[in-house]
């Protein structure tokens, strides 16, 4: 599987949050946890945002992130409001750039940590329903773009929630034909740049770990020392696959099947089921 992490808030350098923390992704990508694996090597991507566009800058590579330098160089000029970050641990497909997370399509953005159980036989009744005007845009081979472009097909612009929902729906229905009896383990992250979703859902309700972050104000009184606390905006949030500190009271677990919603001082929790792909 992958560990990943969304930071939107006030504008930090990468660094900040990529390599700082004691227990940070960079560190994640050689001894995680909580994954099933514990080495996630398989490449990694960097997706941010600027002023200048609403299109993300990606920087993604088949290498480890530990001992990446033009990764370690970027995170010590780069500064953003929002960064998506991930690290991979193949699950099956090549590694090779075009299957590093995140996805992007215009000013969208995707990531995944899961896997659609035996999607070497489902993949082709998969990719039937994306969007033919869609599909020659993809440009790997896993199936968490399969997902994104799913998503796509079925109104991620318009809605993202019911679009997800409407995948995760289709993934379960074609799986189940061909008798996979859990066909989607997921956790998703994407924006639109000003937004961002967060789902944990699982088809046997054992999803993978996924925590978000508590609200600054609170974590001010419980740690007034921690100097990065002073200086970033009360609507700052973290969503991680694993908690990247020990610092008590910070990281609350996202409950089985459901999605987070943050939006400026918005930050509200949604419970989260597939629609049966005959009523999408």
């Amino acid at each position: 599987m992958c560990r990943w992490l969304v930071y939107a808030g006030t504008p930090v350098l990468l660094d900040t949050i990529l390599y700082k923390p004691a227990h940070s992704l960079i560190e994640q990508s050689r001894n995680a946890k909580l994954g099933v694996e514990t080495t996630n090597g398989d490449g990694f991507g960097i997706g941010w945002y600027t002023d200048e566009s609403d299109t993300p800058a990606l920087l993604r590579d088949v290498g480890p992130a530990w001992n990446n330098r033009n990764l370690r160089e970027l995170a010590d000029h780069v500064r953003s409001p929002l960064f998506f970050a991930h690290i991979r641990a193949s699950t099956g497909t090549a590694v090779q750039q075009s299957n590093c997370h995140p996805f992007r399509r215009g000013r969208w953005m995707f990531m995944h940590n899961g896997a659609i159980a035996g999607f070497r036989l489902l993949r082709r009744d998969l990719s039937l329903r994306i969007d033919p005007a869609l599909y020659a845009d993809l440009e790997g081979t896993t199936d968490s773009e399969v997902m994104f472009y799913l998503a796509v097909t079925l109104g991620l612009e318009q809605d993202p929630p019911a679009a997800v929902a409407r995948m995760a729906g289709v993934v379960e229905d074609v799986g189940r034909r061909h008798g996979v009896d859990f066909p989607l383990q997921m956790t998703v992250a994407l924006t639109d740049g000003h937004r961002v979703w967060a789902f944990r859902y699982s088809s046997e309700r054992a999803s993978r770990s996924l925590f978000y972050s508590s609200r600054v104000d609170d974590l001010r009184k419980l740690h007034p020392d921690v100097a990065f606390l002073r200086n970033i905006a009360p609507q700052t949030r973290l969503i991680v696959s694993e908690p990247l500190d020990d610092l008590p009271g910070a990281w609350n677990e996202m409950p089985e099947s459901s999605y987070r919603v943050i939006a400026g001082n918005d930050d509200v929790l949604h419970p989260f089921a597939p629609v049966p792909a005959d009523d999408g």
